[in-house]
């Protein structure tokens, strides 16, 4: 088990307590083992990556880069199986630009599924969104200081250092997730194309309930993950491995307003919060005076 104040679980790949020769290798050509573009990994600069794939949260792993829900493709046969009719023979294309009506970029879709026929002719598709959680606080500190030495501080506790690194749902939801459904979803719910969003429980679990439909009703499928720890034969550390959890089926304008219209307090605690401002603001600061020759 890994000390309660080691934020870090997955670098490169591998969980911090790894020092496996694979391990070491990650680690030191900087390589990412989830179908990244490019063999290395580039999240945040490419030739200094921040190579955390998972932060710790309450002992449990949090997702943090989206590329880490690449592992094994599975996320793309859990989309097919909502998307496609059984049989059907689809292919997956990564980053593809989604132009609204004026040919303005309404974003990139992180992975489109397509199916296509004997002739290879695109027959439909449906939309592939991953959403990783954003960290608060400092991350790339503890990763660095990691990095310098992964063997003697695998257990190190970084748990009084500032600006802790913990994972951020809220702006996860508000700047990521919602501004995903509102452009490029609105696009393609109006063509009639599925969606399906990749996500991990701890992050499911901090949205709004969201009414579920049956599967064949649905226009939304979310996919949700967690990463399950599994013993390695050759005397590792082990490894975390993507495993679906749930599934939950929704319709695209229930699920879109549960998300983005917030649930309102009481205007009458809103006022008390105004009235403790106002009276801090209006109170007279304390006079200062000056005695001379106090004795």
């Amino acid at each position: 088990m890994v000390h309660s104040g080691q934020p870090l679980a997955e670098v490169f790949g591998h969980l911090v307590t790894d020092q496996t020769e694979a391990a070491q290798r990650y680690r030191s050509h900087r390589l990412c083992p989830f179908n990244n573009k490019v063999p290395n990994c580039t999240k945040d600069k490419a030739k200094d990556p921040l190579g955390v794939c998972s932060i710790y949260h309450e002992n449990e792993p949090v997702i943090t880069c989206p590329v880490r829900f690449r592992q094994d493709w599975i996320i793309a046969d859990h989309a097919a199986s909502f998307f496609f009719e059984d049989g059907a023979q689809w292919t997956s294309l990564t980053e593809v630009r989604l132009n609204d009506a004026n040919g303005r970029l309404a974003g990139n879709i992180d992975v489109v599924l397509v199916a296509y026929d004997g002739s290879g002719k695109v027959v439909d598709f449906g939309a592939l969104e991953i959403q990783a959680v954003y960290i608060s606080g400092n991350v790339r500190e503890p990763f660095e200081y990691y990095m310098d030495d992964p063997q003697g501080r695998a257990f190190m506790d970084w748990s009084r250092a500032p600006n802790y690194p913990r994972p951020d749902y809220l702006s996860s939801s508000r700047k990521r997730l919602v501004p995903q459904l509102v452009y490029k979803g609105r696009i393609l719910h109006s063509w009639k194309k599925k969606i399906a969003v990749a996500l991990s429980r701890s992050f499911f679990a901090t949205l709004p309930a969201l009414k579920r439909v049956p599967r064949e009703e649905a226009d939304i499928a979310w996919l949700i993950y967690d990463l399950k720890l599994r013993s390695e034969e050759r005397g590792g550390a082990g490894r975390y491995y993507l495993t679906k959890v749930d599934e939950v089926f929704t319709e695209f304008e229930p699920a879109l307003l549960s998300i983005t219209i917030p649930s309102p307090g009481r205007v009458e605690d809103f006022i008390m919060w105004l009235q403790e401002k106002l009276d801090d603001q209006l109170e007279p600061p304390p006079t200062n005076q000056t005695v001379e020759k106090p004795f």
